[in-house]
Protein backbone atom coordinates (compact mmCIF):
# COMPACT_ATOMS: atom_id res chain seq x y z
CA UNK A 1 0.00 0.00 0.00
CA UNK A 2 2.26 2.57 1.42
CA UNK A 3 2.02 5.61 3.66
CA UNK A 4 4.25 9.08 4.53
CA UNK A 5 5.01 11.71 6.91
CA UNK A 6 5.06 15.15 6.63
CA UNK A 7 6.80 18.21 8.81
CA UNK A 8 6.74 22.04 8.95
CA UNK A 9 8.56 23.56 11.74
CA UNK A 10 10.13 26.63 12.72
CA UNK A 11 13.43 24.27 13.09
CA UNK A 12 14.91 22.19 11.90
CA UNK A 13 12.53 18.95 10.91
CA UNK A 14 14.63 16.30 9.53
CA UNK A 15 14.99 13.73 12.42
CA UNK A 16 11.33 14.13 13.35
CA UNK A 17 11.11 13.48 9.50
CA UNK A 18 13.32 10.05 9.60
CA UNK A 19 11.11 8.54 12.55
CA UNK A 20 7.81 9.54 11.59
CA UNK A 21 8.44 8.14 7.98
CA UNK A 22 10.23 4.97 9.74
CA UNK A 23 6.69 4.74 11.71
CA UNK A 24 5.16 3.24 8.35
CA UNK A 25 7.51 0.93 7.50
CA UNK A 26 4.72 -1.71 8.06
CA UNK A 27 3.09 -0.20 5.06
CA UNK A 28 5.26 -0.31 2.17
CA UNK A 29 8.36 -2.90 1.02
CA UNK A 30 10.63 -1.59 -2.22
CA UNK A 31 11.58 2.22 -2.11
CA UNK A 32 11.77 4.91 1.15
CA UNK A 33 12.11 7.93 0.48
CA UNK A 34 12.67 12.19 2.32
CA UNK A 35 12.84 15.36 0.71
CA UNK A 36 13.29 18.61 2.89
CA UNK A 37 13.62 22.71 2.18
CA UNK A 38 15.57 24.75 3.96
CA UNK A 39 17.79 27.85 3.51
CA UNK A 40 19.31 26.01 0.59
CA UNK A 41 16.82 24.83 -1.44
CA UNK A 42 15.10 21.21 -1.45
CA UNK A 43 17.31 18.18 -0.74
CA UNK A 44 16.22 14.96 -1.85
CA UNK A 45 17.17 11.21 -0.48
CA UNK A 46 15.37 7.78 -1.80
CA UNK A 47 16.56 4.41 -1.00
CA UNK A 48 15.64 0.87 -2.10
CA UNK A 49 14.19 -1.14 1.33
CA UNK A 50 13.76 -4.52 0.26
CA UNK A 51 16.83 -6.27 1.68
CA UNK A 52 17.12 -3.88 4.87
CA UNK A 53 15.08 -1.53 7.14
CA UNK A 54 14.37 2.33 6.18
CA UNK A 55 16.02 3.33 9.66
CA UNK A 56 19.39 1.44 7.84
CA UNK A 57 19.56 3.07 4.56
CA UNK A 58 18.40 6.51 6.08
CA UNK A 59 21.14 6.75 8.66
CA UNK A 60 23.66 9.23 6.88
CA UNK A 61 21.35 10.69 5.27
CA UNK A 62 19.34 12.33 8.43
CA UNK A 63 23.19 13.48 9.76
CA UNK A 64 23.56 15.57 6.11
CA UNK A 65 20.00 16.57 5.45
CA UNK A 66 18.84 19.92 6.50
CA UNK A 67 15.27 21.91 6.23
CA UNK A 68 12.52 23.06 8.25
CA UNK A 69 9.91 21.25 5.72
CA UNK A 70 9.83 17.89 4.75
CA UNK A 71 7.82 15.07 3.34
CA UNK A 72 8.87 11.31 3.47
CA UNK A 73 7.27 8.16 2.31
CA UNK A 74 7.38 4.56 2.44
CA UNK A 75 6.11 2.72 -1.49
CA UNK A 76 5.22 -0.53 -2.10
CA UNK A 77 5.96 0.73 -5.86
CA UNK A 78 7.18 3.86 -7.33
CA UNK A 79 10.18 5.70 -5.98
CA UNK A 80 9.21 8.67 -3.73
CA UNK A 81 9.25 11.52 -3.30
CA UNK A 82 10.44 13.31 -6.84
CA UNK A 83 11.07 16.86 -7.40
CA UNK A 84 9.62 18.87 -9.79
CA UNK A 85 10.41 22.65 -11.12
CA UNK A 86 7.36 24.02 -13.26
CA UNK A 87 5.23 26.95 -14.57
CA UNK A 88 3.82 26.81 -11.04
CA UNK A 89 6.99 26.36 -8.84
CA UNK A 90 9.36 24.47 -7.32
CA UNK A 91 7.64 21.59 -5.12
CA UNK A 92 8.26 17.62 -4.44
CA UNK A 93 5.72 15.36 -4.77
CA UNK A 94 4.86 12.05 -2.57
CA UNK A 95 1.28 10.08 -2.45
CA UNK A 96 -0.74 7.03 -1.69
CA UNK A 97 -3.02 5.17 -4.22
CA UNK A 98 -3.60 3.84 -7.32
CA UNK A 99 -4.23 5.03 -10.54
CA UNK A 100 -6.54 2.80 -13.04
CA UNK A 101 -6.80 4.96 -16.03
CA UNK A 102 -2.95 5.28 -15.90
CA UNK A 103 -2.41 4.86 -19.63
CA UNK A 104 -5.50 7.04 -20.28
CA UNK A 105 -4.23 10.15 -18.42
CA UNK A 106 -0.76 9.34 -20.09
CA UNK A 107 -1.93 9.37 -23.58
CA UNK A 108 -3.89 12.27 -22.81
CA UNK A 109 -1.00 14.36 -21.64
CA UNK A 110 0.86 13.21 -24.91
CA UNK A 111 -1.45 14.43 -27.16
CA UNK A 112 -1.76 17.76 -25.38
CA UNK A 113 0.99 18.80 -24.37
CA UNK A 114 3.32 17.34 -25.92
CA UNK A 115 4.78 16.39 -21.98
CA UNK A 116 7.64 13.25 -21.64
CA UNK A 117 8.65 11.50 -18.86
CA UNK A 118 11.88 9.47 -17.48
CA UNK A 119 11.27 5.78 -18.46
CA UNK A 120 11.82 3.29 -15.47
CA UNK A 121 13.23 0.09 -16.34
CA UNK A 122 10.50 -1.85 -16.65
CA UNK A 123 9.08 0.67 -19.30
CA UNK A 124 6.62 2.18 -17.56
CA UNK A 125 6.72 5.87 -15.82
CA UNK A 126 6.62 6.52 -12.21
CA UNK A 127 3.08 7.22 -11.65
CA UNK A 128 3.98 10.48 -9.02
CA UNK A 129 5.69 12.07 -12.51
CA UNK A 130 1.89 11.82 -14.24
CA UNK A 131 0.11 13.28 -11.20
CA UNK A 132 2.49 15.73 -11.34
CA UNK A 133 2.53 17.04 -14.66
CA UNK A 134 -1.60 17.09 -14.35
CA UNK A 135 -1.27 19.08 -11.63
CA UNK A 136 0.70 21.66 -13.75
CA UNK A 137 -1.67 21.75 -16.39
CA UNK A 138 -3.24 24.09 -13.80
CA UNK A 139 -2.42 27.59 -12.18
CA UNK A 140 -2.00 27.13 -8.82
CA UNK A 141 -1.16 23.64 -6.65
CA UNK A 142 -4.85 24.01 -5.48
CA UNK A 143 -6.84 23.71 -8.56
CA UNK A 144 -4.20 21.25 -9.99
CA UNK A 145 -4.35 18.99 -7.31
CA UNK A 146 -8.27 18.97 -7.31
CA UNK A 147 -8.24 18.84 -10.77
CA UNK A 148 -5.96 15.28 -10.51
CA UNK A 149 -8.42 14.67 -7.86
CA UNK A 150 -11.63 14.52 -10.37
CA UNK A 151 -9.95 12.78 -13.44
CA UNK A 152 -8.34 9.66 -11.81
CA UNK A 153 -9.87 5.94 -11.19
CA UNK A 154 -8.54 4.87 -8.26
CA UNK A 155 -7.44 6.66 -5.19
CA UNK A 156 -5.43 9.25 -4.79
CA UNK A 157 -3.99 11.04 -0.92
CA UNK A 158 -1.00 13.39 -1.22
CA UNK A 159 1.45 15.95 -0.58
CA UNK A 160 2.93 18.42 -2.21
CA UNK A 161 5.65 20.45 -0.33
CA UNK A 162 7.07 24.32 -1.77
CA UNK A 163 9.25 26.17 -0.29
CA UNK A 164 6.52 28.27 1.31
CA UNK A 165 4.64 25.31 3.18
CA UNK A 166 2.69 21.73 2.39
CA UNK A 167 -0.31 21.21 0.70
CA UNK A 168 -2.25 18.10 1.59
CA UNK A 169 -4.70 16.34 -0.04
CA UNK A 170 -6.60 13.13 1.11
CA UNK A 171 -8.49 10.96 -1.56
CA UNK A 172 -11.78 11.88 -2.62
CA UNK A 173 -13.43 9.40 -1.32
CA UNK A 174 -11.48 9.10 1.51
CA UNK A 175 -10.12 5.76 0.90
CA UNK A 176 -7.08 6.13 2.90
CA UNK A 177 -6.38 8.11 5.75
CA UNK A 178 -4.62 11.59 6.84
CA UNK A 179 -3.96 13.01 10.10
CA UNK A 180 -2.47 16.05 10.97
CA UNK A 181 -0.88 16.43 14.48
CA UNK A 182 0.14 19.99 16.09
CA UNK A 183 3.28 21.18 18.81
CA UNK A 184 4.58 24.33 19.65
CA UNK A 185 5.88 25.99 16.62
CA UNK A 186 5.04 23.06 14.19
CA UNK A 187 2.30 20.90 12.78
CA UNK A 188 2.91 16.98 10.94
CA UNK A 189 0.98 14.93 8.58
CA UNK A 190 0.84 11.30 8.45
CA UNK A 191 -1.01 8.62 7.19
CA UNK A 192 -0.80 6.44 10.00
CA UNK A 193 -2.58 8.57 13.29
CA UNK A 194 0.56 7.24 15.98
CA UNK A 195 3.69 8.08 14.20
CA UNK A 196 4.03 11.29 15.54
CA UNK A 197 3.12 10.43 19.20
CA UNK A 198 6.18 9.82 20.43
CA UNK A 199 7.59 12.81 18.58
CA UNK A 200 5.49 15.35 20.90
CA UNK A 201 2.84 16.26 18.50
CA UNK A 202 -0.98 15.80 19.45
CA UNK A 203 -4.13 14.86 17.21
CA UNK A 204 -4.90 18.39 15.73
CA UNK A 205 -7.49 17.53 12.76
CA UNK A 206 -8.36 14.81 10.35
CA UNK A 207 -9.24 15.36 6.68
CA UNK A 208 -12.25 14.25 5.27
CA UNK A 209 -13.16 13.30 1.95
CA UNK A 210 -11.54 15.34 -0.42
CA UNK A 211 -10.13 17.92 2.10
CA UNK A 212 -7.01 19.86 0.40
CA UNK A 213 -4.92 22.15 3.30
CA UNK A 214 -2.04 24.15 3.08
CA UNK A 215 0.10 23.87 6.23
CA UNK A 216 2.70 26.20 7.26
CA UNK A 217 4.81 25.86 10.41
CA UNK A 218 2.38 28.34 12.37
CA UNK A 219 -1.20 26.95 10.40
CA UNK A 220 -3.05 24.82 9.04
CA UNK A 221 -5.20 26.12 6.28
CA UNK A 222 -8.21 24.88 4.18
CA UNK A 223 -8.44 25.01 0.56
CA UNK A 224 -10.99 23.05 0.02
CA UNK A 225 -13.71 21.21 2.26
CA UNK A 226 -14.28 18.20 2.30
CA UNK A 227 -17.08 15.94 0.69
CA UNK A 228 -19.98 14.19 2.31
CA UNK A 229 -18.92 10.90 0.64
CA UNK A 230 -16.96 8.45 2.30
CA UNK A 231 -15.53 5.06 0.73
CA UNK A 232 -12.80 4.03 3.76
CA UNK A 233 -10.76 0.98 3.51
CA UNK A 234 -12.48 -1.89 5.79
CA UNK A 235 -8.52 -3.40 5.51
CA UNK A 236 -7.40 -0.95 7.69
CA UNK A 237 -8.79 -2.29 10.61
CA UNK A 238 -8.53 -5.62 9.68
CA UNK A 239 -4.97 -5.83 8.29
CA UNK A 240 -3.08 -3.02 7.17
CA UNK A 241 -2.95 -0.44 10.19
CA UNK A 242 -0.66 -0.30 12.89
CA UNK A 243 -2.73 -1.48 16.23
CA UNK A 244 -1.92 1.70 18.23
CA UNK A 245 -3.53 3.52 14.90
CA UNK A 246 -7.47 5.00 14.48
CA UNK A 247 -9.29 5.98 11.19
CA UNK A 248 -12.73 7.76 11.60
CA UNK A 249 -12.35 8.02 15.23
CA UNK A 250 -12.30 3.79 15.62
CA UNK A 251 -8.96 2.11 16.96
CA UNK A 252 -7.59 -0.54 15.21
CA UNK A 253 -6.83 -3.18 18.51
CA UNK A 254 -10.15 -2.28 19.84
CA UNK A 255 -11.94 -3.19 16.12
CA UNK A 256 -9.72 -5.85 15.90
CA UNK A 257 -11.14 -7.27 19.55
CA UNK A 258 -14.55 -6.94 18.34
CA UNK A 259 -14.14 -8.57 15.21
CA UNK A 260 -12.88 -12.16 17.35
CA UNK A 261 -15.29 -11.46 19.65
CA UNK A 262 -18.30 -11.61 16.99
CA UNK A 263 -16.54 -14.23 15.61
CA UNK A 264 -16.42 -16.28 18.83
CA UNK A 265 -20.46 -15.35 19.06
CA UNK A 266 -21.07 -17.02 15.56
CA UNK A 267 -19.33 -20.28 17.03
CA UNK A 268 -21.05 -20.60 19.78
CA UNK A 269 -20.94 -23.81 21.71
CA UNK A 270 -20.30 -25.81 18.00
CA UNK A 271 -16.49 -26.17 18.35
CA UNK A 272 -14.21 -26.71 21.19
CA UNK A 273 -10.34 -26.19 20.72
CA UNK A 274 -7.75 -26.26 23.57
CA UNK A 275 -6.69 -22.79 22.56
CA UNK A 276 -7.00 -19.83 20.55
CA UNK A 277 -4.26 -19.02 18.11
CA UNK A 278 -3.62 -15.60 15.62
CA UNK A 279 -1.45 -15.95 12.59
CA UNK A 280 1.72 -13.28 13.59
CA UNK A 281 1.43 -10.35 13.73
CA UNK A 282 -2.41 -9.14 12.16
CA UNK A 283 -4.24 -12.15 13.47
CA UNK A 284 -2.97 -11.57 16.60
CA UNK A 285 -5.66 -8.87 18.26
CA UNK A 286 -8.47 -11.08 16.60
CA UNK A 287 -7.17 -13.98 18.63
CA UNK A 288 -7.66 -12.33 21.78
CA UNK A 289 -10.65 -10.84 20.95
CA UNK A 290 -12.27 -14.56 20.00
CA UNK A 291 -10.75 -15.99 23.75
CA UNK A 292 -11.79 -12.89 25.99
CA UNK A 293 -15.32 -13.76 24.19
CA UNK A 294 -15.45 -17.46 24.60
CA UNK A 295 -13.66 -18.62 27.50
CA UNK A 296 -10.68 -20.75 25.78
CA UNK A 297 -7.39 -19.99 26.87
CA UNK A 298 -5.25 -18.02 24.15
CA UNK A 299 -1.57 -18.95 23.48
CA UNK A 300 0.94 -19.15 21.20
CA UNK A 301 1.71 -22.15 19.16
CA UNK A 302 3.76 -20.72 17.12
CA UNK A 303 6.87 -17.79 17.44
CA UNK A 304 7.46 -15.03 15.02
CA UNK A 305 10.95 -14.93 14.84
CA UNK A 306 11.64 -11.09 14.80
CA UNK A 307 15.47 -10.76 14.90
CA UNK A 308 16.46 -11.09 11.11
CA UNK A 309 12.73 -11.34 9.72
CA UNK A 310 11.53 -7.79 11.51
CA UNK A 311 9.63 -6.55 8.70
CA UNK A 312 5.71 -7.28 8.08
CA UNK A 313 6.31 -7.53 4.08
CA UNK A 314 8.39 -9.67 2.25
CA UNK A 315 10.17 -9.79 -1.32
CA UNK A 316 7.87 -9.39 -4.60
CA UNK A 317 8.55 -12.81 -5.88
CA UNK A 318 5.83 -15.37 -4.33
CA UNK A 319 7.84 -18.46 -4.00
CA UNK A 320 10.42 -16.10 -2.19
CA UNK A 321 7.73 -14.71 -0.31
CA UNK A 322 6.03 -18.45 0.45
CA UNK A 323 9.59 -19.56 1.83
CA UNK A 324 9.78 -16.45 3.74
CA UNK A 325 6.44 -16.82 5.86
CA UNK A 326 7.53 -20.39 6.64
CA UNK A 327 11.09 -18.93 8.23
CA UNK A 328 9.68 -16.69 10.34
CA UNK A 329 7.21 -19.05 12.26
CA UNK A 330 8.81 -21.28 14.60
CA UNK A 331 6.88 -23.34 16.15
CA UNK A 332 5.83 -24.41 19.85
CA UNK A 333 5.94 -28.14 19.97
CA UNK A 334 4.43 -28.34 23.57
CA UNK A 335 1.44 -25.86 22.26
CA UNK A 336 0.49 -28.46 19.44
CA UNK A 337 0.86 -31.74 20.25
CA UNK A 338 -2.36 -32.93 20.63
CA UNK A 339 -4.22 -30.38 21.01
CA UNK A 340 -7.45 -28.89 19.34
CA UNK A 341 -6.32 -25.32 17.80
CA UNK A 342 -8.25 -22.57 16.51
CA UNK A 343 -6.67 -20.27 14.81
CA UNK A 344 -7.46 -16.64 13.24
CA UNK A 345 -6.09 -14.97 10.28
CA UNK A 346 -6.39 -11.59 8.93
CA UNK A 347 -7.46 -13.29 5.74
CA UNK A 348 -7.23 -15.86 3.12
CA UNK A 349 -6.12 -14.84 -0.47
CA UNK A 350 -4.59 -17.67 -2.43
CA UNK A 351 -4.48 -19.99 0.53
CA UNK A 352 -0.68 -21.28 -0.34
CA UNK A 353 0.57 -20.09 3.32
CA UNK A 354 -2.32 -20.81 5.53
CA UNK A 355 -2.41 -24.60 4.26
CA UNK A 356 0.94 -25.23 4.77
CA UNK A 357 0.88 -23.50 8.79
CA UNK A 358 -2.29 -26.08 8.70
CA UNK A 359 -0.21 -28.75 7.70
CA UNK A 360 2.86 -27.82 9.33
CA UNK A 361 0.86 -27.97 12.52
CA UNK A 362 -0.52 -31.35 11.96
CA UNK A 363 2.66 -32.75 11.27
CA UNK A 364 3.68 -31.18 14.47
CA UNK A 365 0.84 -33.25 16.52
CA UNK A 366 -1.97 -31.05 16.37
CA UNK A 367 -5.53 -33.33 16.56
CA UNK A 368 -7.78 -30.45 15.25
CA UNK A 369 -7.01 -27.00 13.24
CA UNK A 370 -10.28 -24.94 13.11
CA UNK A 371 -9.77 -21.63 11.04
CA UNK A 372 -11.68 -18.36 11.34
CA UNK A 373 -10.48 -15.57 8.97
CA UNK A 374 -10.99 -12.24 10.36
CA UNK A 375 -12.81 -10.88 7.22
CA UNK A 376 -15.37 -12.31 4.63
CA UNK A 377 -14.07 -14.14 1.65
CA UNK A 378 -12.29 -12.07 -0.83
CA UNK A 379 -14.23 -12.45 -4.50
CA UNK A 380 -12.43 -9.59 -6.20
CA UNK A 381 -8.96 -7.82 -6.68
CA UNK A 382 -8.39 -4.30 -5.04
CA UNK A 383 -9.17 -1.79 -7.51
CA UNK A 384 -8.48 0.85 -4.98
CA UNK A 385 -5.22 0.46 -2.45
CA UNK A 386 -3.34 -2.75 -4.47
CA UNK A 387 -4.37 -4.72 -1.24
CA UNK A 388 -3.15 -8.20 -2.72
CA UNK A 389 -0.28 -8.71 -5.28
CA UNK A 390 -2.80 -11.30 -6.89
CA UNK A 391 -2.26 -10.21 -10.92
CA UNK A 392 -5.60 -11.71 -11.58
CA UNK A 393 -9.33 -12.34 -9.38
CA UNK A 394 -8.33 -15.70 -10.42
CA UNK A 395 -5.63 -16.36 -8.19
CA UNK A 396 -8.04 -15.89 -5.10
CA UNK A 397 -8.31 -19.26 -3.72
CA UNK A 398 -12.39 -18.28 -3.67
CA UNK A 399 -12.49 -17.36 -7.47
CA UNK A 400 -10.70 -20.72 -8.09
CA UNK A 401 -13.58 -22.68 -6.16
CA UNK A 402 -16.18 -21.19 -7.69
CA UNK A 403 -14.78 -21.65 -11.77
CA UNK A 404 -14.34 -25.34 -10.75
CA UNK A 405 -18.38 -25.35 -9.75
CA UNK A 406 -19.40 -22.95 -12.45
CA UNK A 407 -17.12 -22.85 -15.27
CA UNK A 408 -14.89 -19.31 -16.38
CA UNK A 409 -16.82 -16.16 -16.60
CA UNK A 410 -19.34 -16.56 -13.98
CA UNK A 411 -22.13 -14.42 -14.59
CA UNK A 412 -22.28 -11.55 -11.76
CA UNK A 413 -25.51 -12.43 -10.27
CA UNK A 414 -23.89 -15.63 -9.86
CA UNK A 415 -21.11 -13.76 -8.01
CA UNK A 416 -23.60 -12.26 -6.05
CA UNK A 417 -24.95 -15.35 -4.71
CA UNK A 418 -21.50 -16.91 -3.48
CA UNK A 419 -21.24 -13.09 -1.54
CA UNK A 420 -23.84 -13.65 0.05
CA UNK A 421 -23.53 -15.84 3.75
CA UNK A 422 -26.98 -16.69 3.94
CA UNK A 423 -27.13 -18.83 0.27
CA UNK A 424 -26.13 -22.24 -0.43
CA UNK A 425 -23.83 -21.51 -3.00
CA UNK A 426 -21.72 -19.04 -0.50
CA UNK A 427 -21.90 -22.69 2.01
CA UNK A 428 -21.04 -25.07 -1.03
CA UNK A 429 -17.94 -22.33 -1.84
CA UNK A 430 -16.63 -22.60 2.18
CA UNK A 431 -17.12 -26.16 2.33
CA UNK A 432 -14.87 -26.34 -0.87
CA UNK A 433 -11.83 -24.38 0.47
CA UNK A 434 -12.04 -26.01 3.76
CA UNK A 435 -11.83 -29.15 2.08
CA UNK A 436 -9.08 -27.92 -0.09
CA UNK A 437 -6.88 -26.28 2.68
CA UNK A 438 -7.68 -29.42 5.06
CA UNK A 439 -8.85 -27.72 8.12
CA UNK A 440 -11.25 -28.85 10.17
CA UNK A 441 -13.65 -26.40 9.89
CA UNK A 442 -13.92 -23.02 8.33
CA UNK A 443 -16.23 -19.94 9.15
CA UNK A 444 -15.13 -16.72 7.73
CA UNK A 445 -16.33 -13.13 9.64
CA UNK A 446 -19.67 -12.22 7.96
CA UNK A 447 -20.03 -8.87 6.46
CA UNK A 448 -22.80 -7.26 8.30
CA UNK A 449 -20.22 -8.16 11.42
CA UNK A 450 -17.20 -7.20 10.16
CA UNK A 451 -19.15 -3.57 9.44
CA UNK A 452 -20.23 -3.67 13.35
CA UNK A 453 -17.09 -4.65 14.20
CA UNK A 454 -16.07 -0.94 12.49
CA UNK A 455 -18.80 0.71 13.77
CA UNK A 456 -19.01 3.59 11.69
CA UNK A 457 -21.56 4.35 8.75
CA UNK A 458 -21.32 0.87 6.88
CA UNK A 459 -22.27 3.20 3.54
CA UNK A 460 -18.58 4.98 4.63
CA UNK A 461 -17.11 1.84 4.42
CA UNK A 462 -15.37 0.20 1.58
CA UNK A 463 -16.52 -3.37 0.66
CA UNK A 464 -15.60 -4.08 -2.91
CA UNK A 465 -13.74 -7.12 -2.32
CA UNK A 466 -16.15 -8.85 -0.75
CA UNK A 467 -18.99 -7.84 -2.53
CA UNK A 468 -17.93 -5.94 -5.75
CA UNK A 469 -20.12 -2.66 -4.99
CA UNK A 470 -18.37 0.34 -5.52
Amino acid sequence: MGGFFGVASKEDCVLELFYGVDYHSHLGTRRGGMAVHGEHGFDRAIHNIENAPFRTKFDRDVGSMKGNLGIGCISDFEPQPLLFRSKIGSFALTFVGKVNNYEELLNELYENSNAHFQEMTNGTVNVTELIAAMICEKDNFADGIKYVQERIDGSLTLMLMTKDGIYAARDRMGRTPLVIGCKENAYCLSFESHAYINLGYSDYKELGPGEIVFVTPESVTTLVEAGEKMKICSFLWVYYGYPTSGYEGVNVEEMRYRCGSMLAKRDGDSVHPDIVAGVPDSGVAHAIGYANESGIPYARPFIKYTPTWPRSFMPTNQNQRNLIARMKLIPVQALIENKKLLLIDDSIVRGTQLRETTEFLYNSGAKEVHVRPACPPLLYGCKYLNFSRSKSEMELITRQMIEKREGPNCPQEVLDEYADPCSCKYAQMIEDIRKQQNFTTLRYHRLDDLLESIGIEPCKVCTYCFNGKE
